[in-house]
């Protein structure tokens, strides 16, 4: 705890952060991590699957509300979305933060007993608190009643029960008098050059963290869209952490190219060792990609006594189960109320979710993507090691949502030596396991599931799976269509749940592309619906690639720019000739005058008559 935060800036400038201030702005060559050290120093993370977010601070008192009246948005940003003067906030609220029942051993018992392997803490927020006793701000947990540091008693405790410590850190701080921009309604005055100092105040507080906590498995960086922050400071900050720490893991919201909600950083250039989608879940897996979906049990992340629209316990068990089916980590998180105490509504789901994992855990921890191309309609899938010591195999987790009547499952398009079959929890039942053509067939299940939010049924299988390519096949009517959830995507292209459209179009070189089957040789008439703003749009590439070296025929045709990117429209685009057999539609900007292409929702085929 230091005096004043002008102080604090002061000496960071002229004092011991004098070298960091140097390698910001003489940022070093980009990172070099040889493959197997990358793998090594993120095995712990990609095994985990499953964490705990906790979002405290000041906010957490008053709970949404400011002078009696309730604050729009999620609780966290109350002084943004307040429009509260920054130090009105520090006066109102930090005499008041006294979460006297916090309980570090609690907090962690929870997230242990959920099945999660490590705790994310929010060590500062946007609004500049500092949960620990922190030496360059007098802004800080030791300025409170409490008094005491919330990070060094959570860290002790969370590892004592075997889980990673994680710290959340804010690059957005609206409340320290250099960091810009300001909020419109913060009248302090602004010197265009203070941002550096500011850079240097983070950092120094980075060192803190960092140093005094022992081992820490991720920062996990945010608020890092406003335009003073960018790619050079990104690289100097992620240096600067890992120079500390070199083991460490690093979100891409350390740099600035992070594509919004969708969470994926928007070219390689940019830092940061895994993707992080927001309040949403990809469509597929993306293989070669780590990321992990952080999402709140209700609509806010900092404790709202207004906000009870909570998700069910088994949609958070499908959640994680999908998340881990696509090679994902599931960061859950918590709201804790001004008092210490974690609201009962988040204790109830996280205990059932504990139930779940105590049975089905092998299915989510030290698990890989599912091998097939594509999600069936009664569950999700992940593979883990297999039932044989002797010779290579494979497990295959079969999570499933909904179970068949018949109490029969079909695997199609898996080429591999069935094993056994085994379900978890499961007394009484003893399923049988063949080959039925290009099927892996698991009969003799049951009437009902075993649980009713995920049943999990293990299925060995011998080496590693040898799944069929996904083809898209004509409908009834003949027409065959390429849905955007269904492309496998290159370059800036990113699927977005909202409009479930392929965006962030940035480039011509990007493209998505399917695997469809040509039922007759003939001409197909092609259309594509699509949106686009009115400075967007451009030339549009078809191209139909015969995969065995037959050649490839293409069309191009011009999208007009369309109001926004949700207005979308069916269009025409011309006819292509195509030959019966399996060919790849890919598709890609032949010109882009605008910032970005489209948003396309799909791509159609229909023969031509």
């Amino acid at each position: 705890m230091r005096t004043s935060i002008a102080a604090a800036s002061a000496a960071i400038v002229l004092g011991s952060m004098l070298a960091a201030s140097s390698a910001v702005n003489a940022p070093p060559a980009g990172l070099k991590e040889a493959p197997a050290a990358r793998n090594a120093r993120m095995a712990w993370w990609r095994s985990a699957r499953f964490g705990m977010f906790i979002h405290f601070g000041l906010y957490s008192t008053p709970a949404g509300t400011w002078d009696g009246k309730e604050v729009g948005g999620v609780g966290e940003w109350l002084l943004q979305n307040g429009k509260i003067d920054p130090i009105v906030y520090e006066k109102t609220l930090v005499p008041q933060f006294n979460p006297v029942k916090f309980d570090a051993k609690q907090w962690a018992d929870l997230a242990r007993d959920a099945g999660m392997q490590y705790v994310v803490i929010t060590t500062k927020h946007h609004d500049g608190f500092a949960l620990w006793n922190s030496a360059v701000s007098d802004y800080d947990v030791m300025a409170t009643p409490f008094k005491r540091d919330i990070m060094k008693e959570l860290s002790e405790a969370v590892r004592a029960d075997g889980m990673q410590m994680c710290w959340y850190h804010s690059i957005m701080d609206w409340h320290h008098p250099d960091y810009l921009p300001r909020r419109p309604w913060d009248q302090r005055a602004v010197d265009p050059q203070s941002y550096p100092r500011y850079v240097n105040y983070m950092q120094a507080q980075l060192k803190e963290i960092l140093t005094n906590y022992g081992k820490i498995g991720i920062v996990w960086f945010d608020g890092e869209w406003e335009d003073t922050w960018n790619h050079t400071w990104g690289k100097a900050t992620d240096d600067f952490v890992r120079a500390i720490q070199p083991q460490i893991i690093v979100n891409n919201r350390v740099d600035s190219g992070r594509a919004g909600m969708e969470g994926f950083s928007k070219d390689e250039a940019s830092r940061g060792d895994y993707g992080t989608p927001e309040q949403t879940i990809p469509p597929n897996g993306m293989p070669g990609k780590d990321w992990e979906t952080c999402m709140t049990m209700n609509d806010t992340w900092g404790y709202k006594s207004s906000d009870h629209n909570w998700k069910s316990s088994q949609e958070l068990i499908r959640m994680l189960c999908d998340i881990a089916s696509k090679g994902g980590n599931f960061l859950l998180n918590v709201g804790p109320r001004g008092d210490g105490t974690i609201p009962p509504e988040s204790i109830e789901r996280l205990q059932r979710m504990g139930e779940w994992m105590k049975v089905n855990g092998t299915a989510i921890h030290g698990t890989e993507a599912t091998p097939f191309p594509r999600k069936f309609q009664w569950g999700r899938i992940t593979q883990g090691v297999g039932p044989l010591s002797g010779r290579e195999s494979t497990t295959l987790n079969l999570m499933v949502f909904d179970w068949p009547a018949d109490g029969t499952l079909r695997l199609p398009g898996i080429s591999n030596e069935p094993l056994s079959a085994t379900i978890l929890g499961a007394t009484g039942r003893s399923p049988t396991v063949t080959r039925q053509g290009d099927a892996i067939v698991v009969s003799g299940l049951g009437a009902t599931p075993v649980d009713k939010d995920a049943t999990v049924i293990q299925i060995g299988i011998a080496g590693k799976p040898a799944v069929e390519p996904f083809i898209i096949k004509p409908d009834g009517n003949g027409i065959i269509t390429c849905a955007a959830a269904d492309a496998i995507v290159t370059g800036s292209i990113q699927y977005e749940n909202r409009f479930e459209n392929l965006g962030w179009w940035r480039d011509t070189a990007s493209t998505a592309s399917w695997t469809v089957q040509i039922p007759t040789t003939g001409k197909y008439h092609v259309a594509v619906a699509y949106a686009c703003n009115v400075t967007c749009g451009g030339d549009f590439e078809v191209s139909a690639i015969d995969p065995d070296g037959g050649g490839t025929q293409t069309i191009t045709s011009n999208l007009p720019p369309r109001s926004d990117w949700s207005d979308f429209i069916n269009l025409a685009v011309g006819n292509i000739e195509l030959t019966a057999g399996t060919r790849v539609i890919s598709v890609r900007a032949a010109s882009k005058p605008g910032e970005s292409f489209i948003n396309l929702r799909n791509l159609t085929l229909m023969p031509v008559k």
